[in-house]
């Protein structure tokens, strides 16, 4: 199992429409062959930081992500409301390693 935990800074004019544009990231990501999850976090503290926490059983279906068309329009769209660039940190999963526990 694969974990990326992806930071984003969005500008403070476009919070809701990240929002938008992620939640329609999210509804088609989690319907892909190998998606374990796919979070969507938002700070408490500061409202215009998010964290993406995707899970996927192997690399593969983690790469296969990056290739479809949901994953390209999202990107495409939130680039520019981005304060920064994104940051996407891979992790391999220790515990749980019995996906009925996912």
């Amino acid at each position: 199992m694969i974990v990326t935990v992806v930071e984003v800074h969005v500008k403070p004019e476009h919070i809701d429409a990240f929002i938008e544009a992620v939640r329609e990231n999210h509804e088609a990501s989690v319907k892909e062959p190998g998606n374990m999850r796919f979070d969507i976090l938002q700070s408490a503290a500061e409202p215009t930081q998010f964290l993406l926490y995707e899970a996927y059983e192997s690399w593969d279906a983690s790469k296969a992500h990056k290739e479809t068309p949901h994953y390209n329009k999202w990107k495409d769209t939130v680039g520019p409301m981005m304060s920064n660039p994104r940051k996407g940190t891979p992790y391999k999963v220790i515990c749980p390693d019995d996906r009925s526990q996912w």
